[in-house]
């Protein structure tokens, strides 16, 4: 078995196997399309992103597999394994692997995937060291109206970032956040209950991802997410989703109420490149040069008779 980075040679294999791709990078399936179409193929020509594509030949069976990753991320992504009726050769693991070690270099601490719960992909996944962290569901709302002309939503300013980090570390559970970072910068969308309700979308050419972070506490969620909806600028007829992830399953229930069409559960998936050291040590202060401590001294004490 060989593994080795894709070259020239391999683009009819790109061709070929399109129509079996198994994505592992759910929002960027529906808003740029099939990773090894064309229009997949094109939204990864950004210089701030990291892209690197590996083959595995082994006795004549080809498996294709691709990472991502975006400067500044602590994390990176798989993209996709292909074919899926290769996924269960032994060679899967070892080009998970091989993907999972590009991302060293790159500065990323995590490699996340997303896949299906009766993926071909998930055994492989797991005997490569990937373990769910979390569970999500797709659900479709492009179809869903407001049941009012108005709307409480605006883009978000700078002076709402700490509001909106407050939020996330108010919903996202402590053991995630290492995984799942903060947000770094003011984009997305914020409604005006104070900071309840937040939403930053994915946008591409075939669709626009919601990712939601809402207090329990808000009142009237389903036509605050109608509203939305029915606001996005710019939506030009793409369908739009909103990505539920099970730390706030509530969603779900609110969502089903609203009509929106729900996708198959995905399992959510990391694994960890590094491992943070929390064992106490013992430190020497370094002392400024042509500085010296005198100890404090106690000539005599009075004391009341």
């Amino acid at each position: 078995m060989s593994i080795r980075p894709l070259d020239l040679l391999d683009i009819p294999s790109l061709y070929r196997y399109r129509g079996e791709a198994v994505s592992l990078d759910s929002a960027r399936l529906l808003t740029r399309g099939n990773p090894l179409g064309a229009v997949g193929m094109l939204a990864y020509m950004n210089p701030r992103r990291h892209v690197y594509t590996a083959v595995s030949d082994n006795d004549g069976a080809t498996l294709l597999g691709g990472i991502t990753h975006t400067n500044g991320d602590t994390f990176a992504k798989l993209l996709y394994l292909a074919p899926a009726s290769s996924l269960d050769l032994p060679s899967a693991p070892a080009l998970i692997d091989h993907l999972s070690a590009q991302a060293g270099p790159w500065g990323a601490f995590h490699v996340l995937a997303e896949v299906d719960d009766g993926s071909d992909a998930f055994p492989a996944l797991r005997i490569s060291g990937f373990s769910v962290y979390a569970w999500q569901r797709m659900w479709n709302v492009s179809n869903i109206t407001a049941s009012a002309s108005t709307s409480n939503w605006a883009r978000v300013k700078s002076i709402n970032l700490p509001s909106i980090q407050n939020l996330y570390h108010q919903i996202v559970p402590p053991l995630l956040q290492p995984v799942e970072p903060a947000p770094k910068y003011a984009t997305g969308f914020m409604c005006n209950e104070g900071p309840k309700c937040y939403i930053n979308p994915s946008v591409g050419m075939m669709g626009i991802v919601l990712y939601p972070l809402i207090h329990p506490e808000a009142t009237d969620v389903g036509g605050k997410l109608a509203a939305l909806v029915s606001i996005l600028p710019n939506r030009s007829g793409r369908p739009v989703y909103i990505c539920v992830r099970s730390y706030q399953a509530w969603l779900e229930s609110v969502l089903e109420d609203l009509g929106a069409k729900v996708a198959a559960r995905q399992a959510v998936m990391v694994k960890h490149l590094v491992r943070m050291v929390k064992d106490e040590q013992a430190v020497r202060v370094p002392q400024p040069a042509g500085v010296t401590v005198q100890p404090s001294r106690v000539s005599h004490m009075r004391t009341k008779k």
